[in-house]
This record gives structure tokens, sequence and C-alpha cells, in this order.
């Protein structure tokens, strides 16, 4: 079992930063893929960014690239993402994710463990 808490959502301008941070515990494995997702009141949870714990290899969301930086810290066992130039459509419930199997997959079902979810709120 992996169990994840989420932490560093709040309420930001449009053009502000936050970092979001994951904390796990319990069974982690070195083929273990992190990933981040979020929900939008009445939108499906969607894909954010994801990244390998073996060798930090990532994958992004179109809607994010270039401003989401998805980075772990094997020794603390912490993800983050870094969240830069935040928009208002970024508002949303943003989830921290496991998945056991080293591809970066995007799809919900394809991700064993979840966090309780942090939210982000982006202001115009």
């Amino acid at each position: 079992q992996v169990q994840l808490v989420e932490s560093g959502g709040g309420l930001v301008q449009a053009g502000g930063s936050l970092r979001l941070s994951c904390a796990a515990s319990g069974r982690t494995f070195s083929s273990t893929v992190m990933g981040w997702f979020r929900q939008a009141t009445g939108k499906e949870r969607e894909f954010v960014a994801a990244i390998r714990w073996s060798d930090s290899s990532t994958k992004y969301a179109d809607s994010v690239k270039g401003r989401f930086t998805i980075s772990r810290d094997n020794a603390k066992n912490m993800v983050y993402l870094q969240m830069n130039s935040l928009k208002p459509e970024d508002t949303a419930v943003y989830y921290c994710a496991a998945r056991t199997g080293p591809l970066l997959k995007v799809r919900v079902p394809e991700y064993n463990y979840w966090g309780q979810g942090t939210q982000v709120t982006v202001s115009s």
C-alpha cells in the first residue's frame, strides 16, 4: 500500500505561482510513477504531469507545458508540482497519484493510489 498526502494549495492571483507537495509513505517501488491530476467543478479529472521515480523522466499535459514543473526528492519520498504563470482555468482540486509500473500513463484508471486532494484557486 502507498499513502499519499498533498499540501500547498491555496488562493493566488492570475500570473502567480504555487508549489504543491505530495508526501508518499508505505510501500514505494523504484518502478513507481507519480502523477498529478486535477478536477475542476463539474468536469472530469484530468492528467497534469507525471514523473518516473527511478530516473525523473517526465510527461506533461499540453495545457501546462512550460508553466508547470514536476519533480521528486527520493530521499524524502516527496513529489512536487511547481506551478507558474497560473491562470483562472487552472482552478481545480489537485490530486497526487501513484502507479506501480514504469510507464508514464495519463489516464485516471491506470493509477492505483490517490491522495485526498488540495484546492487551488486562481483569481482573475
